[in-house]
């Protein structure tokens, strides 16, 4: 569980968090929403530290790592997956040197100790077989698994994705939302999913945290979301929503019109 109390971040003299506290359980898929801007970004960064809020406490199961020396912090990186937005794969390396990357910096183990950890998390995300392969010759798809292959390699106890499911088409994004919340669940990890795509917050949203303009306005399910009464969420969640659906027509159709709001 990761446990945010009062945390505070500001630029130059301009607050962007204002003393947002929330918790991420353990074993849900925790996502945190908002417009451009909002300052979940800047949570975010917080939470695998990126960044140092002015104030606050960022707590990993009682530990925080707001104030923690490098040594402490770098223990605690071992225990966190990553998942970048554009993949952020290696273009030398095959697939399977991708994922056994985070074991050659992080483990004494031998090569072949590594290349069976990283075979086992390919097959995982259904990528037995592409081992040789390297990213060029992959789908976005395919790049994604990869990522989250590397980012369990580790047995991390949290898990960080930002926009996971950036670029990809709606039936892929669904793959890789099913894919994220299984892992969760089988693993028991924290995962912790910055979104804009509306698709995996009403697929896969156990834990919802809103960010409005540095605030955390709201929190809640998937269940709970279509009955808030916070009139920014609304606006979020509508506005968002009939723009994918507007995206999905035009994907689907060689001379679309687009329906009427």
């Amino acid at each position: 569980m990761i446990e945010v109390k009062d945390v505070t971040k500001s630029f130059d003299g301009r607050t962007v968090l204002h003393g947002v506290s929330a918790t991420f359980h353990t074993g849900k898929t925790n996502l945190i929403i908002g417009q451009s801007g909002s300052g979940k970004t800047v949570l975010m960064k917080s939470l695998v530290g990126l960044m140092t809020p002015e104030q606050g406490q960022i707590l990993f199961d009682g530990r925080d790592i707001i104030g923690m020396d490098q040594n402490r912090v770098k223990e605690l990186r071992k225990e966190i997956g990553m998942l970048f937005q554009g993949s952020a794969l290696f273009d030398s390396e095959t697939v399977l040197g991708n994922v056994m990357f985070p074991l050659k910096m992080f483990t004494r183990q031998s090569y072949g100790e590594m290349r069976d950890r990283a075979m086992f998390c390919l097959e995982r995300v259904n990528l037995k077989g592409a081992e040789d392969k390297f990213p060029s010759e992959i789908s976005g798809g395919m790049q994604k698994r990869v990522a989250i292959a590397r980012a369990i390699a580790l047995n991390p106890k949290y898990l960080f994705c930002d926009e996971p499911n950036s670029g990809l088409d709606p039936k892929t994004s669904i793959v890789i939302d099913e894919l994220l919340s299984d892992i969760t669940h089988e693993y028991n990890i924290t995962t912790v999913i910055n979104t804009h795509d509306m698709n995996s917050v009403l697929g896969i949203g156990e834990n919802i945290i809103f960010i409005n303009k540095g605030h955390r306005e709201w929190v809640g399910d998937m269940t709970q979301i279509y009955n808030t009464t916070n009139e920014a969420l609304n606006d979020f969640v509508f506005a968002t929503r009939l723009f994918q659906q507007v995206r999905e027509y035009v994907a689907s159709h060689e001379s679309p019109t687009p329906p009427r709001p």
